[in-house]
């Protein structure tokens, strides 16, 4: 009947109505009882009860003044402890004030009489705000304000500093307790703030002493003019270098002031300044100026000028006269000696001249010769690479626009296009090899080399150039090795089809092995116009062609990379034709005896492709141009494209579409230390599958084949050959679904 959790002055009085009932029962008992006997013992349970109950009365009231004078106690206990603090306190429960120190209240003396219990947090900091000793309210300590209102969320802490009028400052902290209730404490930080404030000046006094002090002690003159050309630190040896007075080398005096001071009190060489007003525009466009010049008083002068990061500039004088004295006799000794030792040696001099002036022909001759050679390997290394990247996207772009014109009447013009575009790869593969032979040392990489499987690619690869000239193209299959540099032998043997068939007409070209001894000689045959005897003997010069050839077809470098490149690997080059009928083209090469052969295809590797590749391809370049360029191909095919330019927003796409794409296309150098690479690593973490992938790269380095192999991916070089780049989508793709 009596709840515990009921304060004790409420637990009194419900027993207390307890008590009043039980006697009052018992006096209607007394009256209506049944006997004496029943009503003696009835009285005798009830006083058992009253006693009881008295007990538990008397111990609750005891109880209830106990939790009395502990309360009376912690309450001031509570208040000496606040009136003890050094700083500002308040408590706020529910947004309203409860109790806080005088300290609290005296902080802003014109709102100190709204500050008294069950004030609101929020009207609290709306006073503070209007406040006429609150100093600097800028928008930023009106929005810690207003954040301050609503007190801090969770339990966080909000502090915030405020300048109070009198120069004093204070920190305003917010901290929200456990039980939800909010305390405000005011810290006074003047002595803080002055501090720093007095330490940061004493800081900037005594770098511009340091500095001063460095700028006397120096045997240079220096001085410094802010960006709109005034006088801003000088050390007296300026002045006295240029004979300048001391009321002119004040802080304020223009640059241009000083240049007419000198100029029209001739303390310099007139012939030395003679462009003295076009100096401080030189200096401006140029940032630097430097000048030689003699004083009146005879001594010389050497003044440097340097633009400042600022846009001022330091001026630096030093006197060199010993320096240009020690130089003038030098010179003057030598010329002595010289006229001597010329003298001495006339009779000489006369019997050696034509000697000296075919040496000094051979020199010149020497020097032209290495300036131009350097000078090409620079241009052919810097420009070759660079053009990759732009040929690369051109050729995926025009390989959608055959697709799209199919049939129409622009298809001539954009088969035109294509034909253009592939002599221009053509020609930049030959620089590229050029620039590459110039340091065979580094270039050169010989390993043992299959012949079956590089003749079947290049043969794949030029079939429908082939075919669209009419021309029959073929290869005898062969499972021979030999050692060579795989990409050199097959740029060199895709060099010797490529002419084949530009040279043909209606024909027939043919690629095949003979055996010769302990060698192997690689045969191109073609029924093309052929070469007459006196132009083969040349043809392998740079810039050279047959006579027979038209005008407009090609530079001439083909057969002089081949030629470069087989004397680098040790191989041998040789040519026979006939005009009308025909030319055959072969490299011997040293071959590997006891290697497996390695099977070959028999046939023409023609893979038949519909435009429905049903594929998620995943495309990541940073290249704009070829990264568009190669979803428009792609798409072409039927894929589904994710075009992205980074690792990081290629991870946001696959996470969008929740599942792994079915392949990826990356190229190797993404911007700044993002790489290809590192874009398949982190999607096949992401995805927990290994996703099949291809690297499209200008790398054409072997170290970057070595990762692939490690990281299982394939290298494609660009500009990429689409003839390789959809059957092997195909083959990886389908290697993964039968896995």
């Amino acid at each position: 009947m009596i709840d515990p959790d009921d304060p004790l002055d409420v637990q009194v009085a419900k027993q207390a109505k307890i008590i009043d009932a039980l006697i009052r029962r018992t006096g209607r008992q007394h009256d209506v009882g049944h006997s004496a006997y029943a009503a003696f013992q009835s009285a005798i349970a009830l006083q058992g009860q009253v006693w009881a109950k008295t007990l538990d009365l008397e111990r609750t009231s005891n109880e209830l003044e106990l939790v009395r004078y502990d309360r009376e106690r912690t309450q001031k206990n509570l208040t000496d402890a606040l009136s003890a603090m050094e700083g500002g306190f308040a408590l706020f429960n529910d947004g309203t004030l409860q109790v806080c120190n005088d300290l609290f209240k005296s902080l802003l003396p014109d709102i100190t009489d709204q500050i008294h219990p069950g004030l609101g947090m929020d009207e609290y900091f709306s006073a503070m705000g209007r406040s006429a000793h609150l100093v600097d309210a800028d928008a930023k300590l009106l929005a810690n304000l207003a954040e301050a209102r609503t007190g801090p969320a969770g339990a966080t802490l909000l502090s915030f500093v405020v300048a109070l009028s009198g120069d004093r400052w204070f920190q305003i902290s917010q901290q929200r307790t456990s039980l939800d209730n909010v305390i405000i404490l005011q810290t006074e930080i003047t002595d803080v703030v002055r501090q720093n404030r007095s330490e940061k000046a004493h800081l900037i006094d005594m770098q511009a002493h340091y500095l001063q002090a460095a700028f006397d002690n120096m045997s240079s003159g220096i001085c410094t003019f802010s960006r709109v050309g005034m006088v801003m630190i000088h050390n007296d040896r300026f002045r006295e270098l240029l004979g300048l007075p001391f009321t002119l080398m004040q802080q304020g005096t223009r640059f241009t002031q000083i240049l007419g001071f000198i100029q029209n009190n001739g303390l310099l060489i007139e012939a030395d300044i003679t462009d003295i007003d076009h100096w401080p525009y030189r200096l401006r466009t140029e940032g630097q100026l430097r000048k030689r010049l003699r004083h009146g008083g005879g001594r010389v002068l050497d003044l440097q000028a340097h633009l400042l990061p600022d846009r001022g500039f330091l001026v630096d004088i030093k006197d060199v006269t010993l320096e240009s004295r020690a130089t003038e006799m030098l010179e003057k000794r030598v010329e002595e000696r010289t006229s001597e030792l010329t003298a001495a040696n006339v009779q000489l001099t006369a019997q050696y001249e034509t000697q000296a002036r075919v040496e000094e022909e051979l020199r010149l001759a020497k020097e032209a010769a290495e300036a131009a050679v350097s000078s090409k390997t620079r241009f052919l290394a810097a420009a070759s690479h660079d053009l990759l990247q732009p040929i690369n996207a051109a050729k995926l772009l025009i390989s959608t626009l055959t697709d799209m014109s199919r049939g129409t009447a622009t298809a001539p013009t954009v088969e035109r296009l294509d034909g253009s575009f592939a002599s221009i790869e053509s020609l930049l593969h030959a620089l590229l090899d050029i620039s590459r032979l110039e340091s065979t040392d580094s270039a050169l990489s010989v390993t043992e080399v299959c012949l079956g499987s590089l003749m079947q690619g290049i043969i794949e690869d030029h079939a429908p150039v082939a075919a669209r000239k009419g021309v029959r193209l073929s290869v005898v299959p062969c499972s021979l090795w030999v050692r060579s540099d795989q990409r050199y032998l097959m740029r060199s043997v895709q060099n010797l089809v490529v002419n084949a068939i530009q040279y043909t007409e209606n024909g027939r070209v043919l690629v095949g092995c003979r055996r010769s001894g302990p060698n192997v000689v690689l045969q191109v045959w073609d029924t093309g116009m052929g070469i007459s005897h006196k132009d083969q003997k040349r043809i392998f010069d740079e810039f050279t062609r047959a006579d027979n050839v038209p005008p407009g077809s090609g530079m001439g470098l083909g057969l002089s990379i081949v030629d470069r490149t087989c004397r680098h690997l040790g191989h041998k080059v040789a040519v026979r034709s006939k005009p009308g009928v025909g030319s055959v083209f072969s490299i011997e090469m040293e071959m590997v005896a006891g290697r497996a052969p390695m099977p070959v295809n028999l046939g023409a590797a023609q893979a038949s492709f519909d435009n429905d590749m049903n594929l998620i391809v995943l495309v990541v370049e940073n290249d704009p141009y070829v990264l568009f360029a190669t979803t428009q191909k792609l798409e072409t095919w039927g894929a589904s494209v994710l075009a992205a330019k980074s690792t990081a927003e290629a991870l946001t796409l696959v996470r969008d579409i929740g599942m792994a794409p079915d392949i990826i296309l990356a190229d190797y150098q993404l911007d700044g230390d993002d790489t290809g690479v590192q874009a398949i690593r982190l999607v096949r973490e992401e995805t927990a599958t290994h996703v099949p992938a291809i690297v499209i790269t200008a790398d054409r380095g072997p170290a970057l084949v070595q990762i692939g192999a490690r990281n299982d991916f394939t290298v494609l070089t660009k500009p990429v050959q689409l003839s390789r780049l959809r059957p092997l989508i195909d083959w990886k793709t389908r290697e993964k679904a039968l896995a």
